[in-house]
């Protein structure tokens, strides 16, 4: 009994060993969470500072609403990852605040599709150039090879999990 708690020690210590060698900085999901974090900071912060009355996930959704007018709200939040109650929630928001509207889904009351009201559409093209600048910002001096390499990367680890 004691050779098989040796033996699981020393397995233990090979595997911290191996997570924690230099080269093997395999906390990606990390670098990716505070990098997002990052930018989701420093969009915040420039629309405060700009005077939108949004958060960056009512952003996300006024964005996405704006490419697809007519959006379910389950499509909604599969495209954005978040769960359904929670885009109602954010939707809500919106809604309050004049920049969304619901219409019932022709066939189906249970499903709203999702329009941006004239305000929500002001917003969205007030906004968007915020949005722009950021983004321009944090890809900073990469070019278009560093991107393909980016989005290749991403969607290799997007798919080992799919």
């Amino acid at each position: 009994m004691p050779y098989i708690s040796i033996l699981y020690k020393s397995f233990w210590y090979s595997l911290q060993a191996i997570m924690t060698h230099h080269s093997d900085q395999r906390a990606y999901f990390f670098k990716i969470d505070t990098t997002i974090k990052k930018i989701r900071n420093a969009l915040q912060k420039q629309l405060n500072e700009a005077g939108f009355d949004l958060t960056v996930d009512q952003w996300v959704l006024i964005d996405h609403i704006f490419r697809k007018q007519g959006i379910s709200q389950n499509e909604l939040a599969e495209l954005t990852f978040k769960d359904p109650p929670t885009v109602t929630r954010i939707v809500d928001l919106l809604e309050k605040k004049g920049l969304v509207e619901r219409n019932p889904a022709v066939g189906d009351r249970r499903k709203f599709n999702l329009f941006l009201t004239e305000k929500g559409e002001k917003t969205y093209n007030e906004a968007f150039p915020i949005v722009a600048e950021i983004r321009y910002k944090g890809w900073g001096g990469l070019d278009e090879a560093d991107y393909q390499h980016f989005v290749r990367i991403m969607d290799s680890i997007y798919n080992n999990f799919t």
